[in-house]
C-alpha cells in the first residue's frame, strides 16, 4: 500500500500545488513555504523561500527532523547559512494529502499568522478534496491507506477486532457494453448511496478502484461482518438501478489477524471476493479466522471481560466512540485487579483513567442531548449524578484497599453497563435513528 503512495506522491502533489486556490496562496504568502513530496524532495517553493533560502536546507539535519513531526507546532531550528553559519527560526510541518508543506516563521508579524490560519483552512479543504472519489463521492483509495493503518493501531490497543468487506458489482462489463459507460458511472454512483444507507456510522466505504469497493467495519469480528456483508448484498440485490435494473454485487470478508501483514490480510480478503464470485456471484464469502478468535482463547474462561456489542450504537458518533473508549478502559480496569502480585498502583491508575472518561463522558453526552432537545434530559442527568457519587466511593474504596474485583465487576457490568447504558441511554437512541445512514456519508 505504501508503495502505492510513494508512486504517485509527485504527480498528486504536484497537481495539489497547481490548484488556483493553493498555488496563488502558497506563492504569495509572507512566510517561506516549500511544498515536499514523500521522499522529500521539493515539488514547489514559493517566491519568499527562494529569496532568502536555498533549496539545499530542505536536506539539513535539523528540517529533516522537523518534517517527521507534522502536528507538533513550531519548532525552533538552525538553517544552514554560508559555508560554516548558521540562522535561526521556526517552523512546522503540515501534512498534505501525499506529502508535505514546511512552513518557516522568520518574523512576529500578526497578519502573517492570520494569513496562516486562512492557509491551513484552505489545505484542510483541499485534504478532504484529494481524499474523495470524485465520481461517487466515496472516500478513495489513498485516503483508505492512511485510515486504515489507524484502525489496525486502534484495534490492537484496544483489543477490538477490525475487519473489511471488499465488494464488487458482478458482470459490470456487461452493464457498461449494454448501456453504455455514462450508465455505468450512474451505477457506481447509486451503489454508493444503497450502500451508505445500510452500513453503520462507525463504518467506511472506499472506492477501491474501478467497480470495487471496500468498507471498514471497525471493532467488528469476521462474524459481524459477515452479516454486515449480507446485509449490502440483500440491500444492493433488491434495489432498482435506474434505467438498468436489477444488479448485484460478489462480497468477501476478512478480519485481520493481529500477527499478520497488512499484506497477507489483503490478500486473504482479496481470496475471499475471488470465491464468493467463483461460487456463482452475488455471494458472501466469509474467512473464518481472525484476532478475535485469537484474543478469545488467550483470555480463556476465568477472565471477566466485558464484550462490545453493536447493540449498544445508537448512531451518534461521539457518544459511540466514548461508549466504546468505555469498555476498552473498563477492561484495563479488569486486567490490573486480577494482577494481584503486582504492586497497588496501575489499579489505582486505571481506576482513575476509567473514571475521569465516564465524568468527560457524561458531560459530552449531556451537551449533545441538550442540543438534541431530549425530553427526558433532566432524569438521564439524575441517573448520570448517582452513577457518579457511586464511582467517587469505589474510588475511595480503592484507595483504601477496600474494594474487590468483585465489586468493580458489579458497578460495571451491572450499574454502568446493563441498567444504564445499556437500559437509560436506549430510550434516547430514536433521537439519532437516521444518523447511521448519514453519517457515512
Amino acid at each position: 500500500m505504501a508503495d502505492t503512495l510513494k508512486r504517485s506522491a509527485g504527480r498528486n502533489l504536484a497537481k495539489l500545488a497547481t490548484k488556483p486556490a493553493a498555488a496563488d496562496i502558497i506563492e504569495c504568502f509572507p512566510l517561506p513555504i516549500a511544498v515536499l513530496d514523500h521522499t522529500g524532495e521539493a515539488v514547489l517553493l514559493n517566491k519568499l523561500f527562494n529569496q532568502k533560502y536555498r533549496q539545499e536546507i530542505l536536506h539539513s539535519q535539523s528540517v529533516r527532523e522537523t518534517l517527521h513531526e507534522s502536528g507538533a507546532g513550531w519548532k525552533t531550528l538552525n538553517i544552514p547559512h554560508g559555508v560554516n553559519d548558521a540562522v535561526a527560526c521556526r517552523a512546522q510541518t503540515v501534512d498534505l494529502p501525499a506529502g508535505s508543506m514546511l512552513i518557516f516563521d522568520d518574523t512576529a508579524d500578526e497578519k502573517a499568522l492570520r494569513e496562516l490560519d486562512q492557509l491551513e483552512t484552505q489545505v484542510s479543504a483541499l485534504r478532504r478534496l484529494c481524499s474523495t472519489d470524485v465520481l461517487t463521492g466515496a472516500w478513495n483509495r489513498r485516503h483508505f491507506e492512511e485510515v486504515v493503518v489507524a484502525e489496525l493501531e486502534r484495534g490492537v490497543r484496544h483489543r477490538q477486532p477490525v475487519s473489511l468487506v471488499l465488494f464488487d458489482i458482478d458482470h459490470f462489463k456487461r452493464i457498461n457494453d449494454t448501456y453504455g459507460h455514462q450508465a455505468g458511472d450512474l451505477v457506481l454512483r447509486e451503489l454508493v448511496s444503497v450502500v451508505r444507507a445500510t452500513i453503520r456510522s462507525i463504518d467506511m466505504l472506499f472506492r477501491w478502484g474501478g467497480e470495487e469497493f471496500v468498507v471498514i467495519a471497525a471493532s467488528t469480528g469476521y462474524r459481524g461482518s459477515a452479516a454486515l456483508a449480507e446485509k449490502i448484498r440483500e440491500a444492493v440485490e433488491t434495489h432498482l438501478f435506474q434505467g438498468v435494473g436489477s444488479v448485484t454485487v460478489s462480497l468477501g470478508v476478512a478480519e485481520r489477524l493481529a500477527p499478520e501483514s497488512a499484506e497477507t490480510w489483503f490478500r486473504r480478503l482479496d481470496d475471499a471476493l475471488y470465491l464468493a464470485k467463483n461460487n456463482g456471484r452475488n455471494r458472501v464469502w466469509v474467512e473464518r479466522l481472525g484476532s478475535s478468535d485469537l484474543w478469545a482463547a488467550e483470555s480463556g474462561p476465568s477472565v471477566v471481560r466485558l464484550v462490545w456489542q453493536e447493540a449498544y450504537e445508537c448512531g451518534e458518533p461521539t457518544i459511540d466512540a466514548q461508549h466504546l473508549e468505555l469498555f476498552a478502559l473498563a477492561n484495563a480496569a479488569l486486567d490490573a485487579s486480577f494482577k494481584t502480585a503486582e504492586p497497588r498502583g496501575p489499579f489505582e491508575a486505571a481506576i482513575d483513567k476509567l473514571l475521569a472518561h465516564i465524568v468527560k463522558h457524561f458531560a459530552d453526552e449531556e451537551a449533545i442531548l441538550d442540543a438534541r432537545g431530549y425530553s427526558d434530559l433532566a432524569r438521564h442527568k439524575a441517573a448520570h449524578a448517582s452513577l457518579l457519587a457511586q464511582a467517587d466511593k469505589l474510588r475511595a474504596a480503592v484507595a483504601a484497599d477496600r474494594t474487590s474485583t468483585g465489586e468493580l465487576v458489579q458497578f460495571l457490568a451491572d450499574k454502568v453497563i446493563a441498567r444504564h447504558l445499556f437500559a437509560a441511554d436506549r430510550k434516547f437512541f430514536p433521537l439519532f435513528a437516521n444518523q447511521s445512514a448519514q453519517g457515512s456519508k
